[in-house]
């Protein structure tokens, strides 16, 4: 029965260090005699290796013989190799001739049998073997060995997962590998385990394990039922004078075990696959009773009896415990188990606000809103306040935050409990003021601090601060919020993350670096787990494109959209306006254009509140500059309606009156732009830190408006320019002083304004197409290039990389003073670096430069190098 199966055991190849060293030494024929045995379990190989030695020594004109039997080692005939499988069945009379040829002939001998147990005349002839050499172990097969024996049958790479797929399926055993060989398909370049070829595999296997000894059969399908583990005895009777612990070694040498006297799993399925149910759910009510019984916990076998289909409550309840105890830490885990547990005849509608947070947390807000969606639809759902809080974090991350406040309005403030504070965040961010002052009067008492109730906490007052006009406060207690959730390393179902919304008052404050700060620690603690993560990334690439950092916002993004489907679409509203805003800070004119199609487009998906006041500003901005912005009007209306509702919160309204201000001045709309100007004054005029801001922001845009018309007080100009720098928007100050140093006549005065557009903007280079570059230290020039001697200039054709980057905003089509504007130079410099790059390129018509510049810098045929009509030669417009 044995050798039936594991007959295909033979069919691998054998190419393990051991056996290449036998092969070797029996090729080289030493003087030695190679005396060794062979151990292993059934199945390991063991026959295979012996069938490949007598190949070798006919191979190398040795005569070999595998039957021990018949040897006479004084004959004329007798071999000179003789080859012995499965010693461990043979008597102790063979034994003694094996052992007579050790002692007395010169003739090789290998003999193969199971490591244990040895009987007496067995392991005396295993000894003196090993006085010659030492016993081959032949042991389970590792990841390398598994993945040689895939790609040997496929003849394809073979992915990581799939071998550690079958490795945990066969334990490594190789007569098993050998049997999963058959489930294993290639399709196209890929390598797949068929689940229909595995189900195959186990009902063969499984009636071949039908014909063994009744007593080892009799332990197989109590091990497969659950009793693998110390806790319960099994109920096995006496067989014939077998003990319980001679069958268990029985099993482990036949392969059929794992070395901790667990049942391999392909094993195990193949035994369920073929056991009569009525059996096996007999067993399985005996184990849970003797588990009970005995007051063990059911932990250790609750999810194999799920799977195997056991309906128990005990099991039930036991996997729901465990469900609960990973849900905050292992959502997918929690997930996985509250499932089986649903399985094994818990009650669904109890488990459904759980499993919609689980599948919340682990990404997947469609199942989640799926899940929540049904349950929300009772008179008198079970776990209202979980449901809640997932309905409304699924709503927030659609984008549609108005529906998550819907969710917590209907909850209402007697059934939220430790909930109101997160109800009181999202009725805040629609301009529900006073619903949320009614969830926060309404609030339980508070019972134990936990880390998440304290966080909780937190949010909803830093939340209620921010908009009453206490700036300081709110950031401080976000900021605890934040620490305090990432502390608790759980991932609770939330309408906005804490480190989010203490980034946005840190934005909306003029502090880019301290929103970064709070970013960066709440990613280092991993606040919110892998779905959270993509926020909190865009968030941080915010903050890299307010502090003029283009490389590493780029950076953040790319990472967070490497997993697309955890982008939720209220993260799509900023992953579009850092594109449109990335584009238009580096004069990228063919990116902001695609980029602001792609989020005038999408724009129409999410619905406009407190959250999402910066990328509707950032929108607002490029729709002006392109004259395309009808389509953002009903969400612009939409967001200052939220305000409106608030009150006007100086903090949350300041950011979007400046980006107001900055569209008004681009669409030359002065009927626009009065309203705002009048409310930044009006809250410079106010006590606290958010005035000092405001006050900022008044001078800048008072400035800029001169400067348009022409009247650019120099002073005014760096003193505004800083003043943006200090408030977070050190790109706005520097674009300011670039505007104005086009628009001075005195040298002296232009140079003033370009030092101090590049020292806002130090560190950052223009590179190909105008877009900054970090590079470290500064490395604009302090003099303009025009005064650059003529006999130190480089050889005829070879441009200065100060003369590529000219030569780069040529091809895209900019006049001088574009270019002046983009480089902080002036536009007579501008002129002066064409004119020189003619001379070098030797170009003598305006069609000649621009070909010979496509061929210097590589662009041929790109969109940039296509306006023929609108390049630095037309002259300052």
């Amino acid at each position: 029965m044995e050798r039936r199966i594991h007959a295909m055991a033979a069919t691998r190849p054998l190419d393990r260090t051991h056996a290449a060293t036998l092969f070797a030494d029996v090729s080289a024929r030493p003087k030695e005699r190679l005396l060794v045995g062979i151990a292993g379990a059934g199945g390991s190989g063991k026959t295979a290796l012996l069938d490949r030695l007598e190949e070798t020594y006919r191979a190398s004109g040795i005569p070999v013989s595998r039957d021990h039997g018949h040897v006479d080692p004084a004959g004329r005939a007798a071999p000179s190799a003789v080859l012995v499988d499965d010693a461990h069945r043979l008597g102790e009379t063979d034994l003694g001739r094996l052992h007579s040829l050790v002692e007395g002939h010169h003739i090789d001998l290998v003999i193969a049998y199971r490591s244990s147990p040895l009987t007496p005349a067995l392991d005396k002839l295993v000894r003196a073997l090993e006085r010659h050499r030492p016993q081959v172990l032949l042991d389970p097969l590792d990841r390398g060995d598994v993945e040689a024996r895939i790609a040997a049958v496929t003849g394809a790479p073979v992915p990581a997962a799939l071998v550690a797929d079958v490795l945990e399926t066969t334990g490594g055993m190789a007569w098993l590998v050998a049997r999963t060989l058959a489930a294993v398909r290639r399709e196209g370049n890929a390598v797949l385990l068929d689940p229909h070829g595995m189900d195959g595999v186990a009902q063969h296997l499984g009636r071949d394990l039908q014909r063994v000894d009744p007593g080892l059969r009799q332990v197989l399908l109590s091990l497969a039922a659950g009793f693998d583990s110390a806790e319960v005895e099994p109920p096995w009777p006496d067989f014939a004078g077998h003990t319980i612990d001679e069958l268990v070694d029985e099993a482990r040498t036949a392969g059929l075990l794992l070395p901790d006297g667990r049942l391999i799993p392909l094993v195990r399925q193949a035994l369920i696959s073929t056991m009569p149910r009525f059996r096996l759910r007999s067993l399985q009510r005996t184990l849970v009773d003797g588990y009970v019984a005995t007051g063990c916990a059911l932990d250790g076998v609750a999810r194999d009896l799920a799977r195997s289909g056991v309906r128990d409550i005990r099991v039930a309840r036991t996997l729901e415990q465990a469900g609960d105890d990973a849900l905050g830490a292992d959502p997918a885990r929690a997930l996985k188990l509250y499932d089986e547990a649903k399985a094994a005849g818990a009650d669904g509608l109890r488990l459904a606000a759980r499993r919609a947070q689980a599948a919340l947390a682990d990404g997947d807000l469609e199942g989640a809103g799926r899940t929540v969606d049904g349950l929300l639809a009772l008179e008198d759902p079970p776990d209202a306040e979980r449901a809640a809080n997932a309905a409304a974090a699924v709503w927030s991350r659609r984008g549609l935050l108005n529906r998550g406040a819907d969710v917590y309005r209907w909850l209402g403030p007697a059934r939220a409990g430790e909930s109101s504070p997160l109800a009181a965040v999202a009725l805040i961010g629609v301009g529900d003021l006073a619903g949320a002052r009614t969830m926060l009067g309404a609030a339980a008492p508070p019972g134990s601090p936990t880390l998440p109730s304290v966080a909780s906490a937190l949010m909803g007052q830093g939340s209620l601060d921010a908009v009453e006009g206490r700036s300081h406060e709110a950031l401080s207690a976000l900021v605890r919020a934040s620490d305090t959730l990432t502390a608790a390393g759980v991932h609770a179902p939330l309408p906005e993350q804490p480190a989010v919304l203490a980034a946005l008052v840190a934005f909306h404050c003029g502090k880019p670096g301290t929103a970064e700060s709070i970013l960066a620690a709440a990613l280092a603690g991993g606040q919110g787990g892998a779905a959270v993560r993509p926020r909190l990334l865009l968030l941080q690439a915010w903050s890299q494109m307010l502090l003029d950092r283009p490389e590493r916002a780029r950076a953040h993004i790319a990472e967070a959209t490497r997993d697309e489907h955890l982008v939720t679409p209220r993260d799509k509203l900023f992953l579009h306006a850092l594109s449109v805003g990335l584009a238009r800070r580096t004069d990228d004119l063919p990116a902001l254009v695609h980029a602001w199609r792609q989020a005038r487009d999408y724009q129409m998906h999410v619905v406009a509140d407190l959250y999402c006041l910066l990328p509707l500003g950032e929108l607002a901005v490029a729709g002006a500059r392109l004259r395309d912005g009808a389509l953002l009007q009903p969400q612009l209306e939409e967001a200052w309606a939220v305000l409106g509702r608030l009150g006007d919160p100086p903090l949350w309204s300041l950011p979007l009156h400046w980006y107001s201000v900055q569209a008004a001045l681009l669409a030359e709309r002065p009927q626009d732009l009065a309203p705002h100007a009048a409310a930044l004054v009006r809250a410079a005029a106010q006590d606290g830190p958010v005035s000092r801001l405001a006050s900022r922001l008044a001078t800048a845009g008072k400035v800029w408006v001169a400067v348009l018309a022409g009247e650019a007080d120099v002073a005014a100009v760096v003193s505004a320019a800083n003043g943006l720098a200090s408030a977070g928007l050190a790109w706005d100050g520097a674009r300011l002083a670039g505007h104005a140093a086009a628009r001075v006549d005195d040298r002296r005065d232009m140079n003033r304004l370009l030092s101090c557009a590049r020292e806002l903007r130090r560190g950052v280079r223009p590179a190909a197409g105008g877009s900054p570059e970090a590079s470290g230290p500064p490395t604009w020039p302090e003099t303009p290039a025009a005064a650059t001697p003529a006999n130190t200039a480089p050889s005829e054709g070879v441009l200065s990389p100060r003369e590529r980057d000219v030569a780069r905003l040529v091809l895209q089509g900019k006049t001088y003073r574009e270019i002046g504007e983009t480089m902080f130079i002036s536009p007579r410099t501008a002129e002066h670096h064409i004119a020189r790059i003619r001379s070098r390129l030797g170009a003598a018509t305006r069609t000649e430069l621009l070909d010979r510049l496509r061929l210097v810098l590589d662009t041929e045929g790109s969109d940039a190098g296509t306006n023929d009509g609108g390049d630095a030669e037309a002259g300052s417009r």
